[in-house]
């Protein structure tokens, strides 16, 4: 009887449509990447276009999505969000699809703008994909798990890290999966299965969404717009009288069953084309107030760097000899010791309590990564200072000669993938492969072996931090505030990842990777300085005081003054 009960609890249906949701995810974000690179002769300018794109949206949208997560019925925020994102998986499938059968006739119709108009409408409704997922993130994974799991913040804790969990695991699992399929089949199959993948899990996600839905009464129950409407006043005494100020009040107003009243009507065309801008604005100033704000700034600084397993950091290892299989399995050793921070965090937050479990999960993670700063300057690492890290650009910049193709057609298109985002950091493609006598001179591995330990074992602290944050923004963010201060903090993770593209572009030579590596230790420290400094604000001369082994022992998690907490 438990386990039937188990098993139809909203909990449990709440972590099977999640995963459901995060496998069709990881899916498509492995194969999107890879189909692009397939489309534009195994260049990474599409991929490139489209990361940038995604990143720039969610940069500029993140606060607009949050505030319309608040404005609107749980129910149909997650519905509405689910819908239009496997929506526009599936679409983006088939055009994908009609592409790989017809790209040929489509490059000789209006002399290939009609193939270039399809690369742009795939990456469109691809982002459109994305934002849609990050709606769904923030309502289900911010806001949903929080009435759920009710005021008791063991569960919390305890349904966060299962999320987690499951992120890591479809992590690995997912791309395995379709990567199968894409390499015994065609790319043409592997969007069809994506497509209808998406096909099924949304009616599925659905119907698992009703039924928490209908177990939770909570989830009914949101809090009216008071709130929200102190944080539009924000900037009240500012603007006085003005009518764009009368019209946001008139859109705050509205019910929260997105019913808007008939006065809304006579807002003006200026207040309308305001609106957004000023949603913008005071999304990023109520973040600023918040008092978790540099515990989220702190969290956000830990991406600024090339110390995880990205295209960035798989290139330069495979210029430092490791093979395809073996870095998949240093992929799968990241993912345990990411389960293993999940574990960590629910032991440290009954042990010394929350804010507490983040600082050890900070120290953690920082002396793992004293070990990629030891790789630096070990036998093997390519850094070399006397080398300009702008060198390769200005090379590139009066380079006239074609660049050589690879010559080999049966090579691993993940090593492919890799090798092709090392070309595009260093600007030259890899030499033909004609005579298999002809190898490198071996390289030591001491340096790359040593970055690669220290970037798995920090997964363990990294991963129990960023529980530990998310945590925090859950027990302390307002319901009625969470939607746009989630969307503002995954603006700041998106600003931040962006800069480390864009660090990576300044100096894309392998003798500059060191120096990356030692810029990206600086920032995890930076990060981790600002939730000391948080840390010592909540808890004061108690800092360095560990709590008793009771599981009631987390009222450290709030800090003073602060009468929002769950």
């Amino acid at each position: 009887g438990s386990v039937v009960a188990y098993f139809t609890s909203a909990k449990f249906l709440l972590y099977l449509g999640h995963a459901l949701s995060t496998w069709g995810d990881r899916m498509w974000h492995f194969a999107v990447s890879v189909f692009l690179v397939e489309l534009y002769g195994n260049s990474l300018l599409l991929t490139a276009v489209y990361g940038l794109v995604v990143a720039g949206s969610v940069l500029l949208l993140g606060a607009l999505i949050g505030d319309w997560v608040d404005k609107n019925s749980r129910l149909k925020v997650a519905q509405t969000s689910l819908v239009v994102q496997n929506t526009s998986v599936i679409l983006c499938g088939i055009i994908l699809m009609i592409i790989f059968l017809f790209k040929t006739q489509l490059l000789t119709l209006y002399h290939g703008w009609l193939l270039t108009m399809c690369y742009i409408l795939v990456i469109t409704i691809a982002n459109i994909a994305n934002l849609a997922s990050t709606a769904t993130a923030i309502t289900i994974q911010r806001d949903w798990i929080v009435v759920v799991a009710g005021e008791d913040r063991s569960k919390l804790a305890d349904m966060n890290a299962t999320i987690r969990r499951i992120d890591q695991l479809t992590n690995i699992l997912a791309p395995m999966a379709v990567g199968q399929i894409m390499t015994f089949g065609s790319p043409m199959i592997g969007c069809g299965f994506i497509s209808g993948w998406n096909l099924v899990s949304m009616c599925v996600e659905y119907l698992l969404l009703w039924k928490v839905y209908q177990k939770t009464p909570t989830l009914a129950l949101k809090s009216a717009k008071v709130e929200e409407s102190e944080l539009k006043q924000l900037n009240v005494k500012k603007e006085g009288e003005m009518k764009p100020a009368e019209g946001v009040q008139l859109i705050v107003e509205k019910d929260v069953t997105g019913f808007e009243p008939q006065e809304e009507k006579e807002v003006g065309c200026t207040a309308r084309i305001a609106e957004p801008f000023i949603t913008f604005r005071d999304g990023w100033v109520a973040y600023y107030n918040q008092p978790v704000f540099l515990a989220g700034m702190g969290l956000a600084f830990l991406y600024m760097t090339v110390l995880g397993f990205d295209c960035i950091t798989t290139g330069y290892a495979y210029t430092q000899g490791l093979s395809g299989s073996v870095l998949s399995l240093l992929m799968g050793a990241s993912a345990v010791t990411g389960i293993m921070g999940t574990v960590a965090f629910t032991w440290l937050r009954r042990k010394c309590g929350l804010v507490r479990t983040g600082l050890i999960s900070g120290v953690a993670q920082f002396a793992c990564l004293v070990l990629c700063v030891i790789s630096v300057f070990m036998p093997g690492s390519p850094m070399d200072l006397t080398v300009s890290p702008f060198a390769d650009i200005s090379a590139r910049l009066f380079e006239t000669e074609p660049l050589p193709t690879i010559a080999s057609p049966e090579v691993n298109p993940e090593v492919v993938l890799a090798t092709g985002m090392l070309n595009l950091l260093n600007g030259s493609a890899p030499p033909a492969i004609s005579d298999p006598e002809m190898s490198p001179e071996p390289v030591p591995l001491l340096s790359v072996s040593l970055l690669f330990a220290g970037v798995i074992a920090a997964r363990v602290g990294l991963w129990s931090f960023d529980l530990t944050v998310t945590q925090l923004l859950q027990e302390n963010v307002v319901e009625s505030e969470r939607g746009i201060i989630n969307g503002v903090q995954n603006s700041m993770n998106y600003l931040l990842d962006l800069l480390h593209f864009i660090m990576v572009i300044l100096a894309p030579n392998p003798e500059a990777f060191g120096l990356l590596v030692l810029i990206s230790v600086s920032f995890v420290a930076m990060g981790h300085i600002m939730y000391f400094r948080f840390a010592q604000k909540s808890l004061g001369k108690q800092l360095f005081i560990c709590c008793t082994p009771d599981p009631k022992a987390v009222s450290d998690s709030s800090p003073p003054g602060n009468t929002s907490t769950v």
